[in-house]
């Protein structure tokens, strides 16, 4: 049971983390394209345009990195647990031993802690999940988490690319660049005390951190944009 709950709690972290990573990269990248553009063209259609490609492109591009990123991680897991399992089979002595090892470590002794590798190794599943787990610090992975990280990323990067892109249809350029920034230093700033709120940290501090760094790190695109400025 309480095996089960850090599974799931593990699988929050991942969704957050996925959600975290696609919308924050999507706003600041798109962010980032569009003040350059604004900066460079002073032209509303090709700040538009730029922007929607732009968004697309980080969409599906974050998508597939996380894609392969996880499925990566997936394949290594699923070829540690083979290799875990066939040491249980061919050498179960030395990996009895490693159980024994692992709970000496945690402060079990004498009858009890004879007990426990009793119990884990009378069970070849929670044998192999203990060994994955507490010896190689491997949490289970399903084979459905590489697509639901892809989707994950993909649509929180889209959401993300659309927050700094949808001023630029319905005001002036100038007014544009400064409403795009502020509802992006404020949607960074929500996203960190989120974050922080359901993680460790300071929601004030954690927002404005990821605020400043997301403003800051958008600002370079207007810089250089203001180096192809059109006359």
């Amino acid at each position: 049971m309480v095996r089960e709950s850090l599974h799931q709690e593990n699988h929050k972290g991942n969704r957050l983390s996925d959600i975290i990573l696609g919308g924050q990269d999507g706003l600041v990248n798109v962010l980032g394209v569009l003040l350059g553009v604004a900066a460079a063209s002073q032209e509303t259609r090709i700040v538009i345009a730029a922007g929607l490609a732009a968004t697309f492109a980080e969409s599906i591009s974050m998508a597939a990195v996380a894609y392969t990123s996880k499925l990566s991680e997936y394949e290594y897991y699923l070829s540690e647990m083979r290799r875990e399992r066939e040491e249980i089979r061919e050498k179960p002595e030395v990996e009895r031993e490693e159980i024994r090892q692992i709970y000496r470590e945690k402060g079990f002794e004498g009858h009890l802690l004879e007990e426990i590798v009793r119990v884990i190794t009378s069970n070849k599943k929670i044998w192999l999940e203990t060994m994955m787990s507490d010896e190689l610090k491997l949490s289970r992975m399903d084979r459905a988490r590489p697509l639901k990280s892809a989707a994950l990323v993909g649509i929180s990067a889209l959401v993300g690319s659309l927050i700094p892109l949808v001023p630029f249809f319905f005001a002036t350029i100038q007014a544009s660049i400064y409403i795009s920034i502020l509802v992006s230093a404020l949607t960074l700033f929500i996203v960190g005390a989120v974050k922080a709120s359901m993680t460790v940290g300071k929601k004030t501090r954690s927002g404005l951190q990821m605020a400043i760094i997301g403003i800051v790190s958008a600002l370079a695109g207007y810089c250089i944009g203001l180096l192809f400025r059109s006359t």
